[in-house]
């Protein structure tokens, strides 16, 4: 029966609203969406509650229909890692950690490989460890990573060895998985520059081919075919923004047809780098500032243009939306990441206070002082502080999840290990949505597909209110989503039929634009998003791969 449209519109008003729904089982300081249906968890070797094999399991899949979470039969410690896909669609997870629990494995030269899988309850789906003959050149704990033109990951940075707050014993490199230079990493100045103030550094494939690195408070272009460093001006008014000083950052969204890269940096905080953890305090501010930059020369040139958050916010993430808008979510608004080393941590262990419980949207087109608002937008209860995720997912809403700024799983303090998983949903989750069908499960770059959909009565179709987005929903870990991104594709819908329509778009021009590998498409009519229908973007072959489509 069709639903009248009077009725479509008024159930708009539920707009934005969170839902609480299921447990984790451990907690979820990492997240990736690795099917329509999962999402992997990953954690510490700790006492989670979760169980595989008569021990505490620290992997998960998280079953998004279901919302229950199966255990990983993982061999080596994930604490703090990094990851991402390869061009095969191949997930990898990167580094971790020396663990001191007994029978669990060193993990900070692990490399954890999970093929791609399509049994929707993931009861078939494994994940693979050879520690012996698959593992990083060096041992990284606290890494970052960035799935690049030739489908490979870059690895960069990290700490050797346990750290309490600073980098203290820095892996001042970065390195490929498959491995390029006969595996031997490449000194990175930026990383030696940037100490102490340089885990989880911030890396972004560029739509040349470059990448962008931001450590601390300082930012280069990278040129890995050249192996050399472009030195761009630092964050102004001394604002830094990678782990132990964690504010986020984010690629905005690439529009056709020249792609333009714009950078956009939140939170942080602007204490002095050298001043001793024990000095400084869970009541410290954290920054309010969002600093944005074009990746152009005359961009450049310009320089970080300013503007002001709602609230201040340490350990934020930026999620980027199908519509191109940024959720900026969780979070605290005063203190630091990591873990009883400032001199007054809230329940004996928290390094950060205040939690930042009310998400604020970020619309980068509009003008200066008018991008950022919190109207409509829901309050939660759930502190989402040290070792929390937030993803997109193929339905459109966010899932959240972790939390934990405990040296073990605590209960009973302020601020616990958590085990609740959240989702923020936004109002298209509660109206009749477009429906993409007979999308292609693999495009090649520069080409032009035609598709079916299905458009609900109601809905303005005029060209300017259509939006096509290419997403890779990224993975989560220490206010940072590596290899996020979102390009917009030129498109076109059909003459109106009734609600059947077809759709046209063009692909990216190339693998630099969109790195090649795993992606989502979602159409936008109206401010109403689709679900996502899960592509393969390029050939689909194990890299590197050579370049594909034609340069611009």
């Amino acid at each position: 029966m069709q639903v009248p449209i009077a009725s479509v519109f008024l159930s708009r008003d539920l707009g934005w609203h969170f839902i609480q729904n299921g447990t984790s089982g451990i907690i979820a300081l990492e997240s990736i969406v690795v099917s329509d249906t999962l999402a992997i968890f990953f954690d510490r070797a700790t006492d989670d509650p979760l169980q595989i094999k008569n021990h505490s399991a620290w992997g998960a899949l998280w079953n998004m229909e279901t919302n229950t979470a199966s255990p990983l039969d993982l061999v080596s410690d994930t604490f703090c890692a990094s990851g991402g896909f390869l061009s095969n669609g191949t997930m990898v997870s990167v580094g971790g950690h020396l663990s001191t629990i007994g029978g669990v494995q060193d993990g900070r030269m692990g490399l954890r490989i999970f093929e791609p899988c399509n049994d929707p309850s993931g009861a078939t789906c494994t994940i693979l460890e050879d520690l012996e003959n698959i593992h990083l050149a060096e041992t990284r704990w606290y890494p970052s990573s960035a799935r690049i033109f030739d489908g490979s990951l870059m690895i960069v940075g990290g700490t050797h060895i346990l750290t309490p707050f600073y980098n203290m014993d820095p892996v001042n490199n970065i390195e490929f998985f498959p491995k390029k230079d006969g595996g031997v990493p490449r000194p990175l100045d930026l990383l030696e520059r940037s100490l102490p103030v340089n885990l989880f550094p911030r890396v972004f494939a560029l739509p040349d081919g470059k990448a962008l690195l931001i450590a601390n408070n300082q930012t280069i272009i990278y040129d890995i075919e050249q192996n050399e460093e472009t030195i761009l001006p630092d964050i102004p008014n001394g604002v830094r923004v990678t782990n132990p000083f964690d504010g986020t950052a984010t690629l905005l969204p690439l529009h056709p047809p020249h792609y333009i890269p714009e950078v956009l940096v939140c939170g942080g905080t602007n204490k002095s780098d050298q001043i001793p953890s024990e000095q400084l305090s869970s009541q410290d501010p954290a920054s309010d500032q969002c600093s944005r930059m074009t990746l152009t020369p005359e961009g450049i040139e310009r320089g970080w243009e300013i503007e002001r958050m709602l609230e201040p916010r340490t350990m934020t993430e930026m999620i980027l939306m199908p519509n191109g808008k940024v959720i900026i979510i969780n979070g605290a608004q005063s203190g630091y990441p990591a873990v009883s080393s400032v001199r007054d941590p809230v329940g004996n262990t928290s390094n950060s206070d205040h939690p930042a419980l009310t998400p604020s949207i970020y619309s980068p087109d509009a003008p200066l002082g008018e991008r950022i608002s919190n109207q409509g937008m829901p309050t939660t209860d759930i502190a989402r502080l040290y070792h929390s995720t937030v993803t997109l997912t193929p339905k459109g809403n966010l899932l959240i999840a972790g939390s934990d700024p405990n040296i073990n799983i605590t209960n009973g303090t302020l601020f616990h290990s958590e085990y609740r998983v959240e989702y923020l949903n936004p109002p298209y989750m509660t109206v009749k949505r477009p429906q993409l069908s007979n999308v292609p499960k693999q495009i090649a770059f520069n080409q032009v597909f035609t598709v079916d959909v299905d458009v609900p009565r109601g809905l303005e179709t005029k060209d300017s209110s259509i939006q096509v987005a290419l997403m890779d929903f990224g993975f989560s870990s220490h206010a940072f989503h590596s290899s996020s991104r979102l390009v917009f594709m030129d498109a076109k819908l059909s003459p109106e039929s009734g609600n059947a329509r077809k759709l046209t778009f063009s692909s990216p021009p190339n693998n630099r634009v969109y790195p090649p590998g795993p992606a989502y498409i979602f159409l936008t009519i109206d401010d109403v998003t689709s679900t996502g229908v899960r592509v393969m973007v390029g050939d689909g072959s194990t890299p590197p791969v050579k370049d594909q489509g034609v340069r611009i």
